[in-house]
């Protein structure tokens, strides 16, 4: 297995800024080259070890997603070579693992569609028979598919910081009432096409989330990565199983991990620098992502 690309070293460019996976360099005024890294973020904490191919991964998966998605919403992608806009030397680092798209604008919200009850909105409908401000019925399990696709969108967070949950209210005080309904209607027919195309792969996409940016006409566009293991929670059909939870092909292993772990002899408080990886945990995280991609194409 190759070793991770934790950091790009990209010199023929200028960097705009290093996110939790991505590392952004501008092209000109209008165009970016994003570089997926094999860095891997839990609790919106960087850990210090990569997963190797995981950068490759998630631009590849994206890809297919944007082909499949494009008639829903225009994307960010520009069709260019992106090992055209850096120097041979640099092309390594590139290939494989990039995207060349248009600098938009982007919305200070994360458009997140949920198609069944998982992770922190199974925990908050425990309190409250209720994800973000929308009610649910009662009697729901862990796991349990909803009624119908919810959308609970969040604010986006720096590096090290935490997304925090708000209602759809909130949402539309930040970006205006017109644009979140439209946010919305999109997010969930995204969410709806490519769940059913997943499902006849034997994948379950219980839920995921969409970042959105506007043009320079103020035209909505899909941007980021889409519909990746890091963005959505993938379980395997033939394990689905209500009421517990599913082996998912995403990170949720290292997230279990992690909620063991410990630092000085005491329970990892989420914050960093993280716990070290165990390279058995590295090597099954990968092999994750490598099956729920195996899927996919299949």
């Amino acid at each position: 297995m190759n070793a991770a690309l934790l950091t790009t070293t990209i010199t023929s460019l200028p960097l705009l800024a290093r996110g939790k996976v991505r590392d952004n360099y501008g092209v000109g005024e209008d165009r970016m080259l994003m570089v997926a890294t094999d860095r891997l973020s839990a609790f919106d904490v960087v850990m210090g070890e990569g997963i190797p191919g995981k950068g490759e991964l998630l631009t590849q998966m994206a890809l297919f997603w944007f082909a499949h998605l494009g008639h829903i919403v225009p994307n960010h992608l520009t069709g260019d070579d992106p090992q055209s806009v850096v120097s041979a030397d640099e092309r390594a680092q590139v290939r494989g693992r990039s995207m060349l798209v248009k600098r938009l604008r982007p919305l200070p919200i994360e458009a997140v569609v949920r198609g069944y009850l998982a992770g922190s909105g199974w925990k908050e409908y425990r309190q409250s028979e209720s994800v973000c401000g929308v009610e649910l019925p009662p009697g729901l399990k862990n796991a349990s598919k909803l009624p119908q696709p919810i959308f609970t969108p969040a604010t986006k967070a720096e590096a090290g910081d935490h997304d925090e949950n708000i209602d759809f209210a909130r949402m539309s005080e930040l970006i205006g009432e017109a644009m979140a309904v439209k946010v919305r209607d999109v997010s969930i027919r995204l969410y709806t096409t490519a769940a059913e195309l997943a499902l006849s792969k034997g994948l379950i996409i219980a839920d995921t989330k969409f970042e959105f940016g506007l043009d320079a006409d103020g035209a909505l566009v899909l941007m980021d990565e889409v519909l990746t293991p890091d963005s959505s929670r993938y379980w395997p059909l033939d394990d689905y199983v209500e009421g517990s939870n599913p082996p998912s092909y995403d990170k949720q292993f290292v997230r279990d991990w992690l909620e063991g772990a410990t630092v000085n002899g005491q329970p990892w408080d989420k914050r960093a620098p993280a716990p070290a990886l165990p390279e058995d945990v590295v090597a099954h995280t990968s092999r994750r992502y490598r099956e729920a991609m195996k899927c996919l194409m299949q």
